[in-house]
């Protein structure tokens, strides 16, 4: 394994940054001046190998990972060892890619590119995506498919990051409040996995009622991170809508003036969470939009970011964090934006940043460049241009294209 450390602080559709690169400028510290609750009290389990009998070695079986804190480890972080990852990230001005994954291929090609890149990834599923991953064939009555799936795919998580020897994060995308059940099953499950292996299932969920009142926003975010932290799970909250459209939510025709987080909203967020725990994260909006558009069609402001920073600096006074940044952000809705846009976002705090739209793509494109290449392979069992009696077996194995599409993707990723 190369020791020089490869982390995301761009990802960009259509442009050549990469969605690892190595971190350059340093950031303050994530999560200064937040001792109010300490994620080091939540123990470790140890580990899927263990477990299955599968044991890791050489570098799969490194107590801690190169470069990184001590604590982060290959294998799923949670709690404390997230934290410090989430801290080194601030202080060395990089962001973690976070992809959106609908299979264990997809999970796989992640793993991969991480592994690759010598580099931490937060690997995530929406509500969609977790129902698709348990079959759209199953029941999803009380969200009973899409709970089944996300903890399913948790598992997979869990099983082979330890074997690629990298750091993963695991989380949950977007829940609207009529999709709070899908997390509630979540919740439950890492409630019941902390019982026996001292830790979380999952790392984090998200908590994404942006469309509701601010007062309602709050209060429900609250209660979600009093119960959540007890058992080492951190909470991202979204602040604004994020534009565009995702998982079968349309967000295309929100008022502009919803895509722009103010520095106040942000304070009343830090005010209500701040005292609970820090184990929070806050998707605020600056103009992000997912999916992919036109060059001039998405028009990020990063600065909200910075003087929400200075704001709450300066509410807190002498009890502010050294480095003057006492949020941490993340970035929702990258594809099309301008590099520089997201550079200056990630320097005003920003420690994750999400990735589906171009995965998405990149997948499809593995699959259409196959298909392309063997198109005359594909059409019947038996014939080819090398004879009429030449199987085509080989071509169209499933395997043959689905690994087309991870090679994409990983190349994409890198």
């Amino acid at each position: 394994m190369k020791l020089a450390i490869a982390i995301a602080t761009v990802f960009v559709a259509r442009s050549t940054a990469n969605a690892f690169i190595t971190p350059g400028s340093s950031v303050p510290v994530a999560f200064q001046s937040r001792e109010a609750t300490s994620p080091s009290c939540f123990g470790m389990s140890k580990g899927m190998a263990d477990d299955l009998g599968t044991p890791c070695e050489d570098e799969c079986a490194m107590d801690s990972y190169p470069n990184l804190p001590d604590s982060v480890h290959p294998g799923v972080v949670t709690g404390q060892a997230m934290v410090d990852l989430l801290n080194h990230a601030k202080e060395n001005g990089y962001a973690i890619p976070a992809v959106n994954c609908v299979s264990s291929s997809g999970i796989n090609a992640c793993l991969e590119a991480a592994r690759k890149n010598d580099a931490p990834i937060i690997i995530q599923f929406s509500s969609g995506g977790s129902q698709f991953y348990a079959g759209k064939g199953l029941d999803n009555n009380n969200f009973k498919a899409a709970i089944a799936g996300a903890i399913s795919g948790a598992f997979h998580v869990r099983t082979l990051a330890e074997q690629y020897g990298i750091p993963v994060i695991l989380h949950t995308d977007h829940c609207a409040k009529k999709l709070l059940p899908w997390v509630d099953g979540l919740v439950k499950a890492s409630e019941r996995y902390f019982e026996k292996y001292g830790e979380p299932l999952f790392s984090s969920h998200m908590i994404d009622l942006s469309e509701e009142p601010l007062e309602e926003n709050i209060e429900i975010c609250k209660d979600y991170l009093a119960r959540m932290s007890k058992v080492g799970l951190l909470l991202e909250m979204e602040l604004g809508i994020t534009g565009g459209e995702e998982d079968g939510v349309d967000n295309t025709d929100t008022p502009l003036e919803d895509l722009y987080s103010k520095p106040e909203e942000i304070y009343e967020v830090y005010k209500a969470l701040q005292p609970i725990s820090p184990l929070y994260t806050i998707a605020a909006a600056f103009g992000n939009v997912h999916g992919v558009y036109s060059p001039g069609n998405v028009q990020l402001e990063p600065k909200i970011l910075t003087r929400a920073q200075d704001y709450i600096a300066e509410k807190l006074g002498d009890d502010a964090p050294e480095d003057k940044k006492p949020v941490s952000f993340v970035f929702h809705g990258g594809s099309g934006s301008d590099i520089k846009d997201i550079r200056e976002a990630i320097g005003y705090g920003v420690i994750k940043m999400n990735i589906d739209t171009d995965t998405q793509w990149s997948y499809w494109e593995g699959v259409k460049d196959f298909e392309a290449k063997y198109h005359d392979y594909l059409q019947t069992q038996i014939g080819n241009p090398e004879g009429d009696d030449k199987p085509n077996k080989k071509y169209y194995d499933p395997r043959e294209c689905l690994r087309s599409a991870e090679f994409t993707t990983i190349k994409r990723l890198e």
